[in-house]
């Protein structure tokens, strides 16, 4: 239970640090590109990746049932 705890709060991080820099690169938009050029861009950057490994991470945790421990008290 505390390592899916764990795996979930390192996703949920994961995805942080890669949506802050999705947002930081709409800045480009102001400088002339395309909203097509920004999304190849975002698509070569590793750091955006983040927020794909996030996302799966805390999907993953979420929706994997585990190991049924039936042990009695």
């Amino acid at each position: 239970m505390l390592t899916r705890v764990f795996f979930f709060l390192i996703g949920f991080g994961l995805m942080i640090i890669g949506c802050t820099y999705i947002i930081t690169y709409l800045n480009l938009l102001s400088f002339g590109y395309t909203f097509f050029q920004y999304l190849e861009f975002i698509t070569r950057r590793v750091e955006c990746y983040y927020t794909v490994v996030g996302f799966l991470m805390m999907t993953i945790v979420i929706f994997y049932k585990g190991e049924q421990n039936d042990k009695c008290i």
